[in-house]
C-alpha cells in the first residue's frame, strides 16, 4: 500500500508517519510538506532514518500535486490549525491552504483514483450556539448542566446532531466547506472517504502556541519556568478543552485506512471526551505535579475573538459504530510531552521557549 500525508512533517502528519511505517514496514509512506511552521523540519532526520519518503510541495500549488506518483490512500493532515487566523488580519492565507489547497487534494485523488481521508475539526460547530448552552461553574472549571435547550449538547458534550447554522471562524468554515465537497464528490465521482471531526489533539511533536497547541505550550512553559496567563471568562482558568492523544488519533486512521467503507457517508466526532477533558486550572497542577516547578499565571479579562467557555466531544457515535474510543487519559498525555521535551531539550528549546 502506497499512503501520502499532506502536512506529513507537522505534529500529527509526522507522528502517522513515524508509527504507521513501524507497524506496517511493507508500505510505502509519504511525507508532503511545505515545512512552513517553524520546528517541522526537525522530523526530516526521523524520515530518513525510518525509509519515509518527503516530498517538499504545497497543496496550494496544484503542479506540485501534479507531479506525485500514484498512490492509494491519501490523509489529509495540512492546515493552518489556528481558530485566531484571518480573525484580525486578512484571511486570505487560511482560505486558501485549508480550502483551495484542500479542493486540489481531492483532485488529485480523483486523478490516482485513491481514497480519502480528512481531518477535519470540533470547530466546524457554531460559537454562539455552544455559549448559549447552560453551564455550571464548579470550583475549578465549568460543565454542561444536565438541562439544554439545543439538542446536541448535552453533560457529555457536543454531538453531530448539532445544528450548523451560525459562525464559527475562518478557520472552521474552511473546514466545513470542505467537508461539504467532500460529499459532492462523493457521490458524483465515487470517491470513497472517512472525515472526522476531531477536537483538540495533543502528545510528542506538536509546537505549541497560544493560538494552537495549548497542552504542549503549558508544558513548555512549566519546564522553562516562564510565565502564562489566563484569558478570559473571567481570567480565572475554568475554560475546558477534552484532549485527545495523538497515538488515539492515530489508532482511529488505521481503522480508516484499512475499512474506509465502515465510513462512507458518514461524519464522526472523535476526541478525549469528557474522561479526558482539562480546565486551563487543572492543567496548570498536572504540569506543577510532573515538573515540580510553579510558575506565574496572570489573568486577562477579556475573552478572545472565537473562543469558547468549554468545548467537550461527545463519542457516542463512533463508540457505537466503529467500537473506537480513546485510551490515553490527561495525566498521560503531558507526562508524554515532559518525556519528549525533556529528551529533546536542546532542539526544542529555542522554539518552544
Amino acid at each position: 500500500m502506497k499512503i501520502l500525508i499532506t502536512g506529513g512533517a507537522g505534529f500529527i502528519g509526522a507522528s502517522l508517519c513515524v508509527k504507521l511505517k513501524k507497524k506496517y514496514p511493507a508500505y510505502s509512506i509519504i511525507a508532503f510538506d511545505n515545512l512552513r511552521r517553524r520546528g517541522s523540519e526537525l522530523n526530516l532526520a526521523e524520515f530518513k532514518l525510518n525509509n519515509i519518503e518527503f516530498i517538499h510541495g504545497d497543496i496550494r500549488n496544484k503542479e506540485d500535486l501534479d507531479a506525485l506518483n500514484p498512490f492509494d490512500i491519501l490523509i489529509e493532515a495540512s492546515a493552518e490549525p489556528s481558530v485566531m487566523a484571518g480573525l484580525n488580519s486578512d484571511p486570505t492565507y487560511v482560505i486558501n491552504n485549508n480550502f483551495n489547497g484542500s479542493i486540489n487534494c481531492f483532485n488529485t485523488c480523483l486523478k490516482h483514483k485513491s481514497k480519502l481521508i480528512f481531518l477535519s475539526t470540533s470547530r466546524i460547530y457554531p460559537i454562539e450556539r455552544i455559549e448559549g448552552a447552560n453551564f455550571n461553574e464548579e470550583e475549578t472549571r465549568f460543565s454542561f448542566a444536565e438541562n439544554q435547550m439545543e439538542k446536541g449538547i448535552s453533560k457529555l458534550g457536543i454531538s453531530e446532531e448539532l445544528n450548523l447554522n451560525g459562525s464559527r471562524s475562518f478557520y472552521g468554515a474552511t473546514k466545513l466547506a470542505s467537508e461539504l465537497f467532500i460529499e459532492e464528490y462523493a457521490n458524483f465521482y465515487n470517491m470513497e472517504a472517512a472525515i472526522t471531526r476531531f477536537g483538540v489533539i495533543a502528545g510528542p511533536r506538536q509546537m505549541g502556541k497560544t493560538d494552537q497547541g495549548v497542552v504542549t505550550l503549558w508544558m513548555a512553559k512549566h519546564y522553562w519556568q516562564q510565565s502564562l496567563k489566563y484569558i478570559g471568562y473571567g481570567g480565572l482558568g475554568k475554560q475546558v478543552r477534552d484532549l485527545l492523544h495523538v497515538e488515539d488519533l492515530i489508532d482511529l486512521i488505521d481503522i480508516q485506512i484499512h475499512q474506509i467503507e465502515q465510513f462512507k457517508g458518514k461524519v464522526y466526532n472523535a476526541g478525549g471526551g469528557i474522561n479526558t477533558s482539562a480546565s486551563l486550572l487543572e492543567m496548570t497542577k498536572i504540569c506543577e505535579e510532573i515538573t515540580g516547578n510553579k510558575i506565574v499565571i496572570e489573568s486577562e479579562m477579556e475573552t478572545r475573538p472565537a473562543d469558547l467557555k468549554m468545548f467537550v466531544t461527545d463519542n457516542t457515535k463512533i463508540e457505537k459504530e466503529i467500537g473506537w474510543q480513546p485510551k490515553h487519559g490527561v495525566k498521560s498525555i503531558f507526562s508524554d510531552i515532559f518525556k519528549w521535551i525533556n529528551e529533546n531539550e536542546d532542539q526544542l528549546k529555542p522554539i518552544l521557549k
